[in-house]
């Protein structure tokens, strides 16, 4: 690490905050940070016509333009605090590195990308180690959020927060007159949390993708029905952001063909890594995200081109066998709209449950009720369903599981009926619905009085001599399967 060279000298500090990247989430950042009231915003970027574009498009803004690493810190008053938001990976790597030849001990880095939480954690530890303060911050919302109001998840010190914590407040939505963003906890929690919310998004959309499959399918309504049932749904319980766009989506003519966009955009979904970041994690840590993993794994299916393509003509069910199903059509309608519920519920509390393990795993002190808050403005799973999850974290605070909770025991109560039928519905006409479906197995699998893990218990001693326990004595047993099959301590 360098001090700032004399030939930079001649620079003034003015600006309390920079960003660095200007592709348009760093430019919306930007433009954000810099419409609120006490920012002055540095700008830089590796090719110097973002730089002068932006400051062109945005003569209102104050930008100060920087085309060097070192001109841009030598704008920034002290502590220097700079967001990278450039490509997650090596070019995150290669920004630090260079921020680091001229920050000093006590300036601020924070990556706002979508960074693994591991490499937080990698980029922290070496990053603090020369004085200066690392802050990993997940940041949600996209384009527009940026611009207008992101849910922000910071991570790093307390000591960093202090400094960070204003400047972040000033950009962040706003719930119920609070903004939505909290400190964390240190090193990678924020970018964990952002990981976990990104599989909980996973989720959600594949749920709706399902809810919408069986009132298309099964039903026969055309998009524009399935629209106005999603927007029907959007002022009661469900009322979420992806419910309101989901309408909007499906109420869309494709202006080329006079068709619904939906049936003419590829049947293939994408994916940026995060979802399949969150099943990883949960394998780590023994956390069953089976919802989250379904959702990950429908996207692949949906991708496997070639796959489907030769299996097209694989024997589905009997024409015939939806025929019940239909036979009270706004019956089952309200029966999807409680599966779909239940199912998000499901989610949802896998996602803190995984969030639960991962603080205790890496030591971070996280209160899951502030997670929910942040969340219920600016992201993409912002919903009136989360002030539910604050409250019920508010009330008890050590709740093991969001299925416990007096308001989510009795959704579910209240719509397990509906979500069985749901689900024998899309059975018998041939509907895929993993997210669906796997919700109900974890539900049933929570409250089953016993599981078949014990005969696989079993099975692993015979074959590995891998040992079980008893239900009626304590201790650690293995059975002699290839002598007298007596039974030994194994302690």
């Amino acid at each position: 690490m360098s001090e700032i060279t004399p030939s930079h000298e001649k620079i003034q500090p003015t600006a309390n905050i920079g960003v660095v990247g200007l592709a348009v989430m760093g430019s919306n950042l930007a433009r954000n940070l810099a419409s609120r009231e006490g920012n002055t915003v540095a700008v830089t970027n590796r090719t110097d016509a973002k730089v002068d574009r932006l400051v062109a498009d945005h003569p209102e803004a104050g930008f100060v333009a920087s085309y060097s690493i070192a001109d841009f810190a030598a704008s920034l008053t002290t502590p220097r605090t700079a967001i990278i938001m450039v490509q997650a990976g090596a070019a995150t790597d290669a920004v630090i590195d260079e921020l680091c030849e001229v920050f000093e001990p006590g300036d601020i880095i924070v990556d706002g990308g979508n960074a693994l939480f591991t490499d937080t954690i990698r980029r922290e530890a070496k990053v603090s180690a020369l004085g200066i303060n690392f802050v990993g911050c997940g940041i949600s919302g996209g384009e527009e959020g940026a611009l207008h109001g992101p849910s922000l998840m910071p991570g790093g010190t307390p000591e960093a927060y202090a400094t960070l914590g204003p400047i972040l407040e000033s950009i962040a939505a706003v719930a119920q007159g609070e903004p939505c963003v909290t400190h964390v906890g240190t090193d990678g929690a924020g970018h964990f949390v952002k990981m976990v919310h990104n599989g909980i998004e996973y989720a959600d959309m594949q749920l709706i993708g399902e809810a919408y499959d069986l009132l298309r399918r099964v039903l026969g309504h055309t998009p524009a029905q399935c629209a106005d049932i999603f927007a029907e749904w959007n002022t009661g319980d469900l009322e979420s952001y992806l419910i309101e766009i989901t309408a909007e989506v499906l109420r869309h003519t494709d202006a080329a063909t006079g068709k619904p966009l939906v049936d003419v955009v590829v049947d293939a979904a994408g994916a940026k890594g995060t979802g399949s970041w969150t099943v990883k994690s949960g394998l780590d840590l023994g956390v069953p995200v089976s919802g989250i993993a379904e959702a990950v794994f429908a996207r692949s299916l949906s991708s496997q081109s070639d796959v489907r393509a030769a299996c097209a003509d694989l024997p589905g069910p009997a024409a015939d066998s939806e025929g019940a199903a239909v036979e009270d059509p706004a019956r089952l309608v309200e029966d999807v709209r409680l599966a779909l519920y239940a199912s998000k519920v499901i989610a949802y509390a896998q996602g803190f449950d995984e969030i639960t393990a991962g603080a205790v795993a890496h030591g971070w002190d996280i209160d899951r009720g502030e997670v929910a808050r942040i969340w219920r403005a600016g992201c993409i799973i912002r919903a009136q369903f989360l002030d539910r999850i604050t409250e019920a974290y508010r009330d008890d605070p050590q709740l093991v599981t969001l299925l416990t909770s007096p308001v989510f025991l009795q959704a579910l109560t209240d719509a397990q009926d509906a979500w069985r039928r749901v689900v024998s519905v899309a059975v018998a006409a041939g509907v895929p619905v993993p997210g669906f479906s796997a919700a109900l197995a974890h539900y049933d699998g929570l409250r089953s009085d016993r599981l078949p893990a014990a005969l696989i218990q079993g099975q692993r001693d015979f074959f590995g001599a891998h040992t079980y326990r008893r239900t009626d004595r304590d201790g650690v047993f293995h059975t002699l399967w290839s002598g007298d099959r007596s039974e030994v301590s194994a302690d």
